[in-house]
């Protein structure tokens, strides 16, 4: 993994990040083997940020060390600092940057606070205490209070700074945390699963934690229960999947009434689906077809967009234009990708205008997509370049989101309805192994570089373009099932209408032969008839 092996006995701010994330994290962190961690992209893009940002703020490259502090250079790295905890633990933190600024310190008349870069949105716990931790460490360094931190945003298109305070509550907080973490790090066997495991995909121990959650039949394996329903399902003693499945679904929706009447009415799904994962079936739930618009469409535009979600950045629309055969069959083998990058330089009203001619080259024929992040990209962008309400409104009627579909139409023995999760289940295979958006989305920073004149290298785009296609591609390979589960439905009722006709067929033969049987019977009794006339 290429990270600095963790000090015995040390509490770290490496490990309390990973703490505030997950205690097992933490655990895993010291004691864990390091050949199982998994590589992520999430990371190396969090390390791309903090970089972008550093260099944003600083006039020049940063200084090292405490060369660095006593020069009063105005941005510093590569500083360990070191303490005591509030219990006596050896504390430690390597903030990413200090920062120069007004004050007295040991170097002169200046001091420094501790600088980090934040993914996401807001501000959270994580990095306040972070701050806080590097704060308190570099106090008695520099011989002078640290009454603030500074946390920067916006990979540099735009930075964002927040002061943070580290005085007061934060410090209190921070003793509470340490003491907590000693204790985890003290224990022979790691801290239980998390209870919502959505962001597990995004630590390296996310192999580790699966094949525990799948031996133990965690709650959180079964699809469409979070934190808060787990918590409540183990109140009423059902603690994992196998107890689940097992559970009277109608006895179980009263209990979870108690919790709200929301809960309770989800039950039976609950139940249904921890069966089907148990027993590893699938079953429909709607004998309507899943994809009618299809019937008579003469081709589908596929579409998958990738996306920076921190800058609100949808930088690829890439779609596959897949048309039918002279019989009527689809033609996946002649296919063909057309990716539509979103450039800086260009601007996104060029981006639209090539879109729209696709569009409107292709009118009769459905936008298919795998979840509600396509549509709402898509209409998005055409309300910022002024579609009117009409075209919008079409736009939107054509728009297929077969993960809808597939929930809507079908229960799967699968923990997640996801599309590569769904599509894996179904045989479809990516070319890239073990590729996902996060390392797209690297792959986008290292090609795009800082603009024209600083481009990275053409496969990394290549690469990027090829992630695109497959999953364009497997959103078809989900669609496809869905069009032959249908198939088989109308295959199966034309067999039950042809049995059907059969046991007709079969009924009205037995009437003839019953009344030729009668009509035979009436000859006889008038023979009979007539016989007793002569005598």
């Amino acid at each position: 993994m290429g990270a600095t092996p963790l000090a015995a006995n040390v509490l770290t701010d490496r490990l309390l990040r990973s703490w505030l994330r997950c205690r097992r994290r933490a655990w895993l962190d010291r004691y864990g083997d390091g050949e199982q961690r998994l590589w992520t992209a999430h990371r190396t893009l969090q390390l791309d940020d903090q970089q972008r940002n550093f260099v944003a703020l600083l006039p020049r490259k940063p200084c090292r060390g405490l060369d660095g502090c006593s020069q009063g250079c105005p941005g510093v790295v590569g500083l360990r600092l070191k303490g005591v905890g509030p219990a006596g633990q050896l504390l430690e933190a390597h903030p990413p940057l200090l920062q120069r600024v007004e004050g007295q310190s040991r170097w002169g008349a200046f001091a420094y606070r501790p600088v980090l870069a934040r993914q996401g949105r807001r501000l959270t716990r994580e990095h306040r205490l972070a701050l806080a931790l590097a704060g308190r460490l570099l106090a008695p360094l520099q011989s002078a209070p640290v009454p603030e931190g500074l946390a920067l945003a916006g990979a540099g298109r735009s930075l964002h700074m927040e002061r943070v305070s580290l005085l007061g509550g934060l410090q209190r907080q921070l003793d509470d945390v340490l003491v907590k973490l000693a204790a985890d790090l003290e224990l022979s066997e790691p801290p239980p699963l998390v209870a919502d495991r959505r962001k597990c995909k995004l630590c390296s121990w996310r192999g580790v934690c699966n094949a525990v959650a799948s031996v133990e039949g965690h709650l959180s394996e079964v699809s469409g229960i979070g934190t808060r329903r787990r918590q409540m399902l183990q109140e009423l003693g059902i603690l994992g999947l196998q107890d689940l499945a097992a559970a009277d679904p109608n006895e179980l929706g009263s209990r979870l009434q108690h919790f709200g009447e929301q809960h309770g009415e989800v039950a039976c799904e609950l139940v249904a689906q921890a069966r089907a994962q148990r027993d590893g079936r699938y079953e429909r739930l709607d004998s309507a077809s899943a994809l009618p618009e299809l019937a008579t469409a003469p081709g589908v535009l596929l579409y998958d967009i990738e996306s920076d979600p921190d800058a609100r950045d949808d930088f690829l629309h890439g779609f596959v234009r897949l048309g039918r055969r002279p019989d009527g069959s689809w033609d996946l083998e002649g296919a063909q990708y057309h990716p539509f990058l979103v450039l800086y330089e260009h601007g996104e009203a060029r981006c639209w205008q090539r879109l729209q001619r696709m569009l409107k080259s292709y009118p009769d024929w459905p936008v298919m997509h795998y979840g509600e992040t396509e549509s709402l990209a898509l209409r998005r962008m055409a309300k910022r370049q002024g579609v009117d309400a009409a075209e919008l409104s079409a736009l939107s009627k054509r728009m297929i989101d077969v993960h809808d579909r597939v929930r809507r139409s079908w229960r799967l023995p699968l923990n997640s309805y996801g599309l590569k999760c769904v599509a894996s289940w179904l045989g479809f295979c990516w070319r890239q192994v073990g590729v996902d958006g996060a390392r797209a989305l690297l792959w986008w920073r290292q090609w795009r570089g800082s603009g024209l004149q600083d481009r990275g290298s053409s496969y990394a785009l290549r690469w990027i373009f090829d992630y695109n296609h497959d999953d364009c591609l497997a959103t078809w390979a989900v669609a496809a099932w869905l069009l032959k589960q249908d198939d088989l439905l109308k295959q199966d009722d034309l067999l039950k209408q042809d049995d059907l006709l059969k046991q007709d067929d079969l009924l009205k033969q037995d009437d003839l032969l019953k009344q030729d049987d009668l009509l035979k019977q009436d000859d006889l009794l008038k023979q009979d008839d007539l016989l007793k006339q002569d005598e």
